[in-house]
């Protein structure tokens, strides 16, 4: 059977091309495989992707640069001729077992309807890639309730039906797709298979200013669908932080060292009720100050791309 690679990419080449060249070193027949890249790079042919395109395999749909990746995903899902789709980020180095493994594990039970394999990384990585590795390692051979849409492997039918990614979404349109789709039956973690994110967070600037564009459409995901219990910490953590220490900096201008003291309790709480669930996820494999630092940084970026993307909203919608 035919399987579509959907890869919607923007700037980096070297990333995409190592992406691409996991792909076709897949034990799979790779006459039944089709590459699709829908790039929002002014100019990019498969030419520059591979040396040789013996099989025509490969084809590259130029998007508008202002597009959703949402929007590149659907665009290239419109051109596939797969009966499966594979939805890759442009940074992602898969097993050469991935692709078996991915329909071995959708065809061992009929209720699953998004497989996807777990991630790994380099004994030498950072300690900031390695925690990023862990978190999204928190359960694994199990259904889950949410999926990163950076390696996702699903039937085309499904796709249909929620009528694939939502282009409105900047960010978070992961979590708003595997909503969707579970409501149709599993999201399945396997750890038969596996894949190294090219361009997963190394360095902390990196992971604020990532956060902070992430955070942006934080609410703006919750139009549409109905909330689960389990998302309400993550959405309002970095608002309750965010007010705290508006709260503790107005506090220590007024000389309320009290008020102060009480405000940076509040904002330690859940950055140490978080730093102590990862701890305990990665099995105390990395160090508790490394894990904290990551939360500090995390949550005051979520924070901040929060109000951000609250603020374009009210902006939006006043223009209108």
């Amino acid at each position: 059977m035919k399987i579509s690679f959907i890869i919607p990419h923007k700037g980096r080449l070297e990333m995409l091309k190592e992406t691409i060249d996991s792909i076709l070193n897949l034990n799979y027949d790779q006459s039944k495989i089709e590459v699709i890249v829908v790039s929002q790079n002014e100019s990019l042919s498969s030419n520059e992707l591979v040396s040789t395109d013996i099989n025509n395999q490969i084809s590259v749909i130029l998007a508008d640069e202002e597009g959703t990746i949402s929007k590149s995903r659907n665009i290239g899902a419109a051109q596939a001729k797969g009966e499966y789709f594979a939805f890759l980020d442009a940074d992602i180095n898969l097993s050469s077992n991935w692709l078996v493994v991915m329909l071995e594990e959708m065809n061992r039970n009929k209720q699953r309807k998004i497989v996807s394999a777990y991630q790994v990384c380099e004994d030498d990585a950072p300690e900031l890639e390695k925690l990023r590795t862990e978190l999204s390692n928190a359960e694994v051979d199990v259904n889950v309730k949410f999926l990163p849409g950076r390696n996702l492997f699903l039937h085309k039918d499904t796709f249909k039906t929620v009528n694939g990614f939502p282009e409105h979404l900047i960010t978070c349109e992961d979590y708003f797709f595997t909503d969707k789709v579970g409501e149709l039956g599993d999201l399945f973690y396997t750890s038969k298979a596996s894949y190294i994110h090219l361009g997963e967070d190394k360095e902390w600037d990196q992971l604020f200013h990532k956060e902070i564009w992430r955070g942006q459409s934080n609410l703006k995901s919750l139009s549409g669908r109905t909330i689960p219990l389990r998302e309400y910490p993550s959405l309002l953590v970095p608002l309750w932080i965010f007010f705290f220490v508006i709260a503790a900096s107005i506090s220590l201008l007024l000389g309320n060292f009290f008020s102060t003291f009480s405000c940076v309790l509040f904002i330690a709480l859940p950055i140490f009720l978080y730093s102590q669930r990862l701890n305990r996820m990665a099995k105390r494999k990395i160090k508790f100050g490394i894990i904290v630092k990551f939360y500090l940084v995390y949550f005051a970026a979520r924070a901040i791309g929060t109000v951000v993307g609250v603020t374009k909203s009210f902006n939006v919608r006043n223009a209108a």
